[in-house]
């Protein structure tokens, strides 16, 4: 059945009724002794500072998609947007894009995957170590700008201990709904004092198997995104075109190891081509070179653990093609990114770290198909930041802080010459391109928290973070068509600093076979900046509707929670979980790319090699749209599944795995992805995935 409604309010009561069960079942449960450490307490890694969530080991492999975006479009309250198979980036709690800034190791991912959904993230997932999801005071250390949150991916390229031995290991798989073949290996292995690595990836996976019609309503539907557009019919038995992604990956690293820290390199180079399933159809051809360097010492003098020194440089290049293989655009961005951390040593009950970040970069974007005119101009970015971050413990308080200042300069080519407004036959007015002029922002972000033991593993936590992000250079000057998205995108130079105001209180059970948390918060922007449909269409551009840059007061509500039973551990496992947001403008209306909320559940066995899960979620119809989206976005159910069984035979633990992806064949469309393609290309129907992994 298609639920036309969803109150806030009911998903919330269930939500509550999560926490209040698990009260009431947790008066007669015992405390198993293998829960507790030496001093009676069990803090499970989850510090204010420690990340929200962490996806490693079994979990992390069970999860692993070509994209990160699919990777974690399940986790609790994270979704995903979706441009066939190889575009996805994560969206938390109902923030995407620049608020949800991309790590590699720490240091920026240095792509342009946070200006458009279908700008895929160079982050390389097949041999991925860890994958961290961060909000609060421990984002601040990273960026001012993450008001959703930050995800950080771990690939261990620059070891940080000396190995024993060689050691790595060897993965394949074959996926059946995309004739999908993907193959990785990982080397790690010790040359006298240096630690030296070796990782490649190949994944080639052609168009994807759909269940029904790719257009969103049959064949007799009738969408004005693009209205030169033909209809696309697609079989039940069909693919869906440009659903494709080819990519290959190689990384290298070189560690000096000490007793008292490390110092490495690495260089990694990257290629993606992959299709984009909009109605018109085209492709996408990315490449990166990404170089980083890494120092650590310990104890460096009195007072402070460590100091950390990192830095990265990216040289990223991705060219658009239309669907007959003409190149469009093309969009260029270097990066240089150098952090300093010290780390200090418990001082009055609290510890923290202290430190500086300078980020450069210079972006730019051509439309190659109108006389290699810019669709954002040449623009130096620059950004210097100092941070500070501190957890400290008070008896039965934990207490969190976070301060981050940050300057930040935007500074265009005063040369640039956009197109002639009246070259692009809007329709029924004129937009003029924005003014090219540089802009400067001071920018101040504070996070406190506390979180109180109102009983032994149980706690109440209460949160307020300040972050304050400028407006990008696509927000501030772009002027031109994006293929991808059928907009003619419109910036505007005049937009002022975003301003977010979120507040969150939180339940948490941490000891026990049932555990549990819930949050409930509220997130209040000044100034938020998005993309308005005015309404209007450049005709010179096949239609495409004109998008303006713009900024008003709106704010994002929302609850999430989960309730487990012995999860993660041997023996059986259960997860019960469901997470909901709602974003409106103040002055009245929704947010665009809102997602619909979501109730599941999990089940998990493991024992003696044997490691087995199902997964069923259900997604609530989305119809709290925009005043310029088409919908609604329909419900449907997710079903997923995973088998594998491990063997150790000599020094080889072999793994053979299948992942049951949509077993219901439903036809999944993200609410969070842009109309051009959720209304013409859901996600793929029912597959298999099959696989050997070695590791030794």
């Amino acid at each position: 059945m298609k639920h036309r409604h969803y109150p806030l309010q009911k998903l919330i009561l269930i939500l509550l009724a999560i926490l209040l069960s698990n009260l009431a079942w947790s008066q007669s449960e015992p405390e198993p002794s293998l829960l507790l450490n030496v001093s009676g307490t069990r803090d499970d890694g989850q510090g204010f500072l420690s990340p929200n969530k962490v996806l490693s080991g079994d979990e992390l492999q069970n999860k692993l998609s070509g994209t990160l975006g699919a990777t974690l479009a399940n986790e609790l309250g994270v979704s995903a947007t979706g441009y066939g198979a190889g575009a996805s980036r994560p969206v938390i709690r109902g923030l995407e894009g620049a608020r949800v800034q991309i790590l590699q190791n720490g240091l920026s991912v240095g792509d342009v995957s946070s200006i458009s959904a279908d700008h895929a993230v160079a982050n390389p997932m097949q041999n991925t170590h860890q994958i961290e999801i961060l909000r609060g005071a421990s984002a601040l250390m990273y960026g001012s700008s993450s008001s959703g949150g930050l995800v950080n991916v771990v690939n261990d390229r620059i070891v940080t201990s000396m190995p024993d031995a060689l050691s790595g290991a060897i993965n394949t798989s074959y996926e059946t709904a995309n004739q999908g073949k993907t193959g990785n290996l990982e080397l790690d292995g010790p040359a006298g004092p240096l630690a030296l690595h070796l990782d490649s990836t190949i994944s080639n996976s052609n168009n994807y198997r759909i269940p029904g019609y790719a257009e969103q309503g049959g064949p007799n539907a009738n969408w004005a995104i693009n209205p030169t557009a033909p209809p696309v019919n697609i079989p039940y038995s069909g693919k869906l075109p440009f659903s494709y992604s080819n990519q290959n990956s190689l990384g290298l690293g070189a560690s000096y190891l000490r007793s008292d820290g490390y110092t490495g390199i690495s260089l990694e180079r990257m290629n993606h081509n992959y299709g984009i399933p909009t109605a018109e159809g085209g492709f996408i051809q990315q490449s990166q070179n990404r170089y980083d360097f890494a120092h650590q010492t310990n104890d460096p003098f009195g007072g402070f653990s460590s100091i950390k020194v990192s830095a990265a440089n990216t040289n990223y290049q991705h060219t658009e093609f239309t669907n007959n293989g003409v190149a469009s655009t093309q969009w260029n961005n270097t990066a240089t990114e150098a952090r300093l951390e010290l780390a200090h040593k418990e001082l009055l009950g609290s510890r923290g770290v202290i430190g500086a970040q300078l980020t450069g970069s210079t972006l730019n974007a051509i439309d190659l198909s109108t006389n290699n005119y810019a669709i954002v101009p040449q623009t130096k970015s620059n950004s210097s930041a100092l941070f500070w971050v501190e957890e400290g413990r008070y008896g039965a308080l934990k207490t969190n802080l976070g301060a981050r200042y940050n300057y930040a300069a935007q500074n265009p080519n005063s040369a640039t010459q956009f197109p002639n407004p009246g070259s692009q036959g809007f329709q029924p007015n004129s937009y003029g391109p924005p003014t090219i002029q540089n802009r400067q922002f001071n920018l101040m972000s504070y996070s406190a928290g506390g979180m109180v033991d109102v009983t032994r593993g149980y706690g109440i936590g209460l949160a307020y973070t300040v972050s304050q992000r400028a407006p990008t250079p696509q927000e501030l000057y772009s002027y031109g068509p994006h293929d991808s998205t059928a907009t003619f995108d419109i910036g505007n130079s005049n937009l002022g600093t975003e301003t977010s105001h979120n507040i969150e209180l939180s339940f948490q059970k941490t000891l026990g076979l049932i555990r549990s948390k819930v949050s409930l918060y509220r997130n209040q922007f000044t100034n938020y900046i998005y993309g308005f449909y005015t309404g209007s269409y450049s005709t010179t551009n096949d239609n495409f509707s004109v998008v303006q840059a713009s900024q008003a007061n709106a704010n994002i509500r929302g609850a999430e929670g989960e309730l487990t039973y012995n999860w993660n551990q041997t023996g059986i496992g259960g997860r019960v979980f469901g997470d909901v947001s709602q974003g409106s403008f103040n002055a009245g209306g929704n947010l665009p790319l809102q997602p619909a909320p979501r109730l599941g559940t999990e089940l998990a066995y493991q024992r003696e090699g044997w490691l087995t899960s199902a997964t069923y979620i259900y997604s609530y119809q989305q119809n709290r749209l925009a005043s310029w989206e088409i919908g609604p976005t329909p419900s449907y159910n997710l079903l997923n599944a995973n088998l594998s069984y491990t063997e150790r035979i000599g020094k080889i633990n072999w793994t053979g795995y299948l992942a049951l992806k949509n077993l219901l064949n439903e036809e999944i469309r993200y609410a969070t992805s842009p109309m051009a393609v959720r209304l013409y290309a859901p996600q793929s129907g029912r597959s298999l995935m099959v696989g050997v992994r070695a590791a030794f």
